[in-house]
């Protein structure tokens, strides 16, 4: 038996549930069963808390000088790892510049357009070799775990045709292997329409040529859909979602972002596993998702980003 880690002397440590699913807002006693510690400990026991409660009653059992990392919290909050339910955190290149044209007033759209966005970070990430896609995941989980994650869902698509989104699906497989994050992979090849492509041209290779790929390789949990107007219409992205879902991927989409298109609705018919953005979405749509027991996934700093 291993004493790995004492958290000690925190202002508050939060202990939640058994995680077995998610709490909301209808589900009051499991709401309720959130604890709240004051002036509280924490101890790690072969990789496992093993205990939680008073500073003074948890080092008497589990003293830090024994542990092999002792941590004074100093008054501090102690919580449960945070959960990023939506990263595009596999990608390469630098698309910083396009931060300063929106400062200018391009929309999403015109950078788009302009061969910008998605499509730019497409061609780095069909041009980086495998070490490079790694090494730029691995440093972006880094990060979030320096910031609280400990579970962090991760998008394919920035490769948009079969052989780079089964690279980069084995690449997030890669890192999770390698890093103390619990890593969630997510096969998203409509996340743009390629150039020279239309959508519906486009849409049928992702049903008919990388989903069936995708299935076979046995990584991907979920599978993803830009609803959203000039990109993937209601109709496609309901057609690539429950192609998904025939091959075992549970649906996702990214709802509402730019304009008012019905994916939150969709997800809700669909029984996503989340609507994701919901900038446009309206109180109706909300309703919907709550009723299908889908979540609302806010992503606040996209929203700050496109002004």
């Amino acid at each position: 038996m291993t004493l790995d880690a004492v958290v000690h002397d925190a202002g508050e440590v939060v202990v939640g549930p058994r995680p077995e699913a998610p709490i909301d807002g209808g589900d009051g006693d499991r709401a309720d069963s959130v604890a709240l510690h004051e002036d509280a400990a924490v101890a790690i026991v072969d990789g496992r808390v093993a205990a939680v409660g008073p500073t003074d009653e948890v080092t008497r059992t589990h003293p830090p000088e024994n542990a092999v990392t002792a941590i004074d919290a100093d008054g501090r909050a102690v919580v449960p790892g945070f959960v990023d339910a939506h990263t595009h955190a596999l990608f390469a290149g630098d698309r910083s510049d396009e931060f300063a044209a929106k400062l200018r007033g391009a929309t999403y759209q015109e950078i788009l357009d302009d061969g910008g966005g998605i499509l730019r970070t497409v061609d780095a990430v069909r041009e980086a070799d495998d070490g490079r896609l790694l090494a730029n995941l691995l440093e972006h989980l880094d990060i979030a775990l320096d910031h609280g994650a400990t579970t962090v869902e991760v998008k394919s698509g920035y490769g948009l045709d079969r052989g780079t989104e089964l690279r980069m699906l084995a690449t997030i497989e890669r890192a999770d292997e390698r890093h103390p994050v619990d890593v969630v992979p997510t096969f998203m090849g409509a996340h743009a329409v390629p150039d020279g492509e239309t959508e519906t041209a486009y849409a049928e290779r992702v049903i008919d040529e990388q989903l069936p790929a995708v299935a076979e390789q046995g990584i991907a949990e979920f599978c993803d859909v830009f609803c959203e107007t000039d990109v993937f219409e209601l109709a496609t992205s309901r057609r690539i979602l429950t192609a998904g879902r025939d091959h075992g991927l549970t649906p996702k989409v990214h709802a509402e972002e730019l304009s008012h298109l019905g994916g939150t609705r969709l997800a809700a018919d669909l029984g996503a596993a989340s609507a994701d953005h919901l900038l446009h979405a309206t109180d109706e749509d909300v309703a919907a998702l709550a009723e299908a027991g889908t979540t609302p996934v806010l992503l606040p700093g996209t929203a700050f980003s496109l002004g």
